[in-house]
């Protein structure tokens, strides 16, 4: 199959470079409207009671994310009252607002900071409104007051823009750096050019994609950032593999057309294995129910079929085009090798000694994921921006001095007629139950219950899980509940999830090697590492090592965060372990012994691997510069996992893994053996031997 495929590419290599330049510019142009379509939210379930909860409170109250204004100054000076009195007057004439309250105008004391140095007035926004155009119209000093606007309706806005800011910021920190460290990788700027072509064409195609999909659903703005990071950093690894493979043919005395069959039989057939195991993990996050998570699945799967795709037809068409002048511009007289000497000795070293070389890395991997046993859960709200964020500004000052605001209310609604004063003594009876107001509209009564202890506590929890147990008729919502229902969203679907990444795993994985061992070994590796990366993380983000230098609030980790960053590190830890794995295999399947076959297979591949790990983890930690820090964690763990993957796993577990499995480690039951040999994706070509000199 892949020789055909190199064959095709080889003989119409013009006319598929001139139609994929083409589809590129319509899917270019098409695919920037994508931004104009992408929506920030989607970390909630919409079929959760706290989502139902929300939908009614809507339709009954006209409700919604709120606009708040945080008035600055001593609210009782007779100034001040004049000037917030001025204000709730102008927010009243608003046409972009609407249900206008405020302390200046309704002496409500929850309104009234403990203090007296704020005050708040909040409004709804109308369809037709802009946040960025009434913070030009209202922030700011006022003359004794000083404006400041935030709340629900501005979150999802400022975590947007931050995003698309912090994009830019990434990119012009990682791409001069993947330039130059592309042309010392490749050896020559002619073939440090070709990753960004596949690059480019697996980001622009995406996009198209995106664009379709934000047409006919809901699709997170946080996709873009996957797209860009995964798509440049796939084209890396498949450039850097089809490359130096096709050198390698070059070297050995094939002419151009050979060379670029030979590259797609054996460097392609590892692309196509390691895009289905990459293409897997991302797919399962399919199962989730909240659109955010979704949305990674939409970007994953598509960036990495359209990479592999490119490398499998439109690389090999430019191998085809450029021939020996792969090698242009090259960096020095020597023809770039991607045999290592180091990694041979390094292989070699550890095969000798498995348990002295595998045995102190398990160990520093596991001490790495204790961390895990004390994880703590949340969901995104406005301090994972910056503290001098506007929102961040007015968020901290709601919570501090505030302690009586209803934003941080549970919230229970009920539409069916019911003895209010009674269900208000109920509600008030529960244990973790302050201050319980109700509010009647439409036939509706909205019962808002402030924690004692704040909505993100254990308490506030528990009072939840009493209201929907209590047998009164009510449907409850707010920050609690939605914590509550997403944690239950994602817990009860993560046995499906798991189970069917490790179902693909080690069916692809058997499709690959013939071998039931080998993917039950990737998975416990796999696992190992991620476990790992996922430990640091709780340290960092969670417990607050190294907040201050990166600038972000020790809060719960996003639960739809950290499956993302399992199944997108677990992914990439497959492709690795594809490319090392495919040139073991091919040396096993041509009579070298085990040792040698891990020797040679990690001298040819330990450099590539290595290599496009760095390249990788510089575009994904360029991310640690991000104002939001649910995508610093993102950047720096899947950063991270993939560093410790391409050096822990892959150079030390993997070839200590095989020593000690022997002669069993490619052994697979007769019954299976059989399948493998009817159903297995393998080469029959044999590899040449090098021409004499």
């Amino acid at each position: 199959m892949f020789g055909r495929i190199g064959r095709f590419a080889a003989r119409h290599a013009k006319a598929i470079l001139i139609v994929i330049t083409l589809v590129l510019a319509g899917a270019g142009a098409f695919g920037f409207t994508a931004f104009g379509k992408l929506k920030s939210q989607g970390f909630n379930d919409p079929a959760a009671e706290s989502s139902q909860a929300a939908e009614l409170v809507r339709s009954h109250f006209d409700g919604g994310a709120s606009l708040v204004f945080l008035i600055k100054g001593p609210v009782d000076d007779p100034a001040v009252e004049q000037a917030g009195t001025t204000l709730t007057q102008q927010l009243s004439g608003d046409p972009e607002l609407r249900d206008i309250a405020s302390y200046f105008s309704t002496g409500a004391p929850p309104m009234r900071s403990n203090d007296g140095a704020y005050a708040i007035a909040v409004a709804k926004l109308n369809d037709n409104a802009d946040v960025d155009e009434l913070r030009a119209r209202y922030d700011g000093v006022r003359g004794p007051i000083d404006v400041t606007l935030g709340g629900g309706a501005t979150v999802g806005t400022d975590i947007g823009a931050q995003v698309g800011q912090d994009l830019l910021v990434a990119e012009a920190i990682a791409v001069p750096l993947i330039l130059i460290l592309l042309v010392i990788a490749f050896g020559s700027v002619v073939a440090a050019l070709i990753p960004l072509a596949v690059g480019g064409i697996a980001i622009l195609g995406t996009f198209a994609e995106l664009a379709v999909l934000g047409s006919v659903t809901d699709v997170s703005i946080f996709a873009i950032n996957l797209t860009t990071a995964l798509g440049l950093g796939l084209a890396i690894d498949y450039a850097l593999l089809m490359v130096s493979r096709f050198r390698e043919e070059l070297a050995r005395g094939s002419d151009t057309t050979a060379a670029v069959v030979r590259t797609v039989e054996t460097a392609g057939r590892t692309i196509f294995f390691s895009g289905l195991a990459v293409t897997a993990a991302l797919a399962v996050l399919l199962v989730f129910p909240m659109y955010f998570l979704r949305s990674f699945a939409y970007a994953g799967v598509g960036v990495v079929v359209i990479a592999m795709s490119a490398a499998l037809i439109v690389l090999p068409a430019l191998l085809a085009v450029l021939g020996p002048r792969i090698n242009a511009g090259k960096l020095s007289r020597r023809t770039p090798s991607t045999a290592s000497p180091f990694w041979a000795r390094f292989a070699g070293s550890t095969m000798r000694r498995p348990a002295r070389a595998a045995v102190p890395v398990v160990i520093a991997l596991a001490i790495a994921a204790i961390p895990l046993l004390h994880v703590q859960f949340g969901t995104p709200d406005d301090r994972v921006l910056p503290q001098s964020s506007d929102t961040r500004i007015v968020g901290d000052a709601l919570r501090d001095h505030f302690p009586d605001d209803n934003s941080s209310a549970v919230q229970a609604i009920a539409t069916t007629p019911i003895n209010v004063a009674d269900y208000t003594e109920r509600l008030s009876a529960l244990p973790g139950a302050g201050r319980v107001t109700a509010a009647r509209s439409n036939g509706a009564v909205l019962f808002s219950i402030v924690p004692q202890d704040g909505p993100r506590s254990a308490q506030a929890e528990t009072l939840v899980g009493a209201i929907r147990s209590s047998g009164m008729d009510l449907k409850v919502g707010g920050d609690t509940a939605q914590l509550m229902d997403t944690k239950q969203a994602i817990g009860s679907r993560l046995p499906l999830a798991a189970s069917l990444i490790a179902l693909t795993t080690f069916v692809l994985l058997f499709l690959f090697t013939g071998s039931v061992l080998q993917p039950l070994r990737a998975l416990l590796f796999n696992v190992l590492g991620l476990s790992a990366t996922l430990g640091l993380m709780v340290l960092v983000f969670q417990d607050g090592w190294l907040s201050g230098f990166l600038g972000f609030t020790p809060l719960p980790l996003d639960t739809s965060m950290l499956v993302l960053l399992f199944c997108i590190t677990f992914g990439l830890s497959m492709d690795y372990e594809v490319f090392v794995l495919s040139r073991i295999k091919e040396m096993h399947d041509q009579g070298t012994g085990l040792h040698d076959a891990v020797v040679q297979g990690l001298s040819r591949t330990g450099r590539l691997v290595s290599t496009a790990a760095v390249l990788l983890a510089v575009s994904l930690l360029a991310f640690a510069t991000s104002g939001v820090s649910f995508i610093q964690l993102f950047g720096i763990g899947s950063g991270l996992a993939i560093l410790i993957d391409a050096t822990l796993i892959r150079g030390v577990l993997v070839p200590a893994g095989m020593r000690l499995l022997g002669r069993t480690a490619w052994w697979s039951p007769k019954p299976l053996r059989r399948l493998h040999n009817r159903v297995g994706i393998q080469e029959s070509v044999p590899e040449r031997e090098p021409a004499s000199v």
